[in-house]
């Protein structure tokens, strides 16, 4: 429910679409999410609020620490954790979240993996000069670092540095390779560009947005959305503002390809210009290249639509077997579960997973204590203790009606249903 209206001018409109995307990134609105987060597609995460940043591959992003950079979502999941394992193998990068050892640095210190970073063996801005290098791979700069790299094996080599040089020199031929593997290449190799579209149905809406730089293709993502939320354009629009307010502005690209004309267009690229620097050109491409481009990714953001409409399809099927094996007067669309551990009677815990329309809802995922005094070492009562876990999700007067399952899976037997 609204509680208070607050109203802030501003002298232009690509000024107010600045604010809002600060807003939202502030608040996180519940109804002003557009996209969904099912956790479907991994980002790499650059945690530059570490004094050692690391760099790894997740499926959730916190927004709780600004300085921490999010690239992503990547629909090839292989493809990343291959670049990610040339990257590490190239780049002498920390490898654990924990030091293994207080004294002493591990293996990957002496096999060349890693500088040292958890006996402090290299100063933290000699190490953020190299996440630097690989942050440009994500970035979609590999051209930039390449001929950075090159000047400093020229320079090490006219020093006299040798040892330095070589070691350059190796990690411009895994780079080079890994450009070699990209999948799509197109004659215009001048200006870096984003291309967008999407693909819906009456409940699905799959968005992609292929990455193009120095005429490769250098990164695929995925997105989805809310079918009923929006008309197509301003869904894009909405998808765009989002994915660029969290870049830096050196990611965004001098050009964006869309498949359908936006609500604000001349407002997104002012915005977009402003935090480049440079002019930011949306169009809907006419010429054949970049129409064909764009027909491209319309034809993965229909694939990747029907592989969700199969999904649905499978899940919907498993659930009206389910209901009739149960004879359940509806479609269990929402089903809870729940177990109890313990050791020996100590330590007792409960877990409850919860499932909606047959797919993993981990936001609402569970951890319980047990609390109750009967509950000792050697002395475990399984009955008991379901009970209270139960009492404490349904009985809590916090516990809506709307939110209660359609089905309860409990682990035992009659005990714990009694």
């Amino acid at each position: 429910q609204v509680a208070d209206l607050e109203f802030i001018v501003t002298d232009t409109e690509a000024e107010a679409l600045a604010l809002e995307a600060n807003l939202i990134k502030q608040h996180q609105p519940y109804f002003n999410v557009l996209l969904k987060d099912d956790k479907k597609y991994p980002y790499v995460c650059i945690t530059w609020s570490e004094t050692y940043p690391r760099i790894f591959i997740t499926r959730k992003r916190r927004l709780n620490k600004e300085r921490d950079r999010y690239y992503g979502p990547y629909v090839d999941t292989h493809l990343l954790r291959h670049t990610l394992q040339l990257v590490k193998r190239v780049f002498p990068l920390r490898q654990r979240p924990q030091p293994l050892f207080k004294d002493r640095p591990c293996l990957n210190y002496d096999i060349g993996k890693c500088p040292g970073v958890c006996q402090e063996l290299i100063s933290s801005e000699d190490y953020n000069k190299i996440v630097e290098k690989v942050a440009m791979i994500f970035q979609g700069r590999t051209s930039e670092l390449i001929e950075k790299l090159e000047q400093q094996m020229n320079q090490a080599a006219r020093d006299l540095k040798f040892e330095q040089a070589a070691i350059i020199r190796d990690q411009l031929k895994s780079i080079n390779a890994l450009n070699v593997q990209q999948k799509v290449s197109l004659p215009d190799d001048t200006i870096s560009r984003d291309a967008i579209a999407l693909a819906k149905d009456t409940k699905h809406c799959c968005i992609q947005l292929f990455q193009i730089r120095s005429g490769r293709l250098v990164a695929r993502l995925g997105f989805f959305a809310d079918a009923q939320s929006a008309n197509p354009g301003t869904i894009l629009q909405r998808v765009l503002e989002e994915h660029y307010w969290q870049a830096d502005g050196v990611e965004i690209p001098r050009e964006i390809l869309v498949s359908y004309e936006l609500p604000e267009t001349e407002i997104l690229a002012q915005w977009l210009s402003d935090r480049k620097g440079q002019k930011v050109v949306i169009n809907i491409p006419k010429k054949q290249a970049k129409a064909q481009l764009i027909e491209m990714v319309e034809r993965n953001a229909n694939y990747e639509l029907e592989r969700t409409q199969r999904t649905t399809e499978r899940n919907l099927i498993a659930m009206e077997d389910l209901a009739i094996i149960l004879d359940l007067p509806d479609l269990p669309r929402k089903i809870e579960g729940y177990d109890i551990s313990h050791i020996q009677g100590s330590n007792a815990v409960a877990s409850q997973v919860v499932f909606i329309d047959g797919i993993p809802a981990k936001q609402n995922y569970r951890h319980y204590k047990i609390k109750n005094p009967s509950v000792t070492i050697g002395h475990s009562d399984d009955f008991a203790s379901m009970a209270e876990v139960i009492q404490r999700r349904f009985g809590n007067e916090k516990a809506k009606k709307a939110d209660y399952p359609d089905l309860i899976m409990i682990d035992g037997g009659k005990g714990q249903l009694s």
